[in-house]
């Protein structure tokens, strides 16, 4: 049987982790791949496995975390009281319209019955 070789060294691991953990970003990931010879991949791996590694949330062009068409929708269907299969109707609606439906019913003045 072979003996296991380690891609990184424990100074190596100290000081990416180190920097990691005080910068977070992309651009650390990167400047320790290319510092290394390592891929990427290589590196977000080893900080997986050190247990400090956050995946990068997705963010809108806005810089907002996305909000799922089906939550607008719903939404809409909890104010209107729509049943569950109206609800699912509204689904099929481009989701910016959706979102103008939502913050037009939210500042508007509920119909008196």
């Amino acid at each position: 049987m072979t003996a296991k070789t380690e891609n990184y060294t424990l100074e190596m691991t100290k000081e990416l982790v180190k920097a990691y953990a005080e910068k977070p970003e992309k651009e650390t990931v990167e400047f320790f791949a290319a510092k290394f010879g390592k891929t990427v991949k290589s590196v977000v791996a080893k900080l997986s496995r050190e247990g400090v590694y956050k995946k990068a949330e997705y963010v809108n062009k806005k810089g907002e975390k996305p909000v799922a068409k089906e939550s607008v929708a719903d939404a809409i269907g909890n104010v209107l009281k729509m049943t569950e299969a109206e609800t699912s109707s509204l689904t099929k609606a481009n989701k910016s319209a959706l979102e103008k439906i939502f913050k037009a019913l939210a500042n508007s003045v509920p119909a008196a019955e």
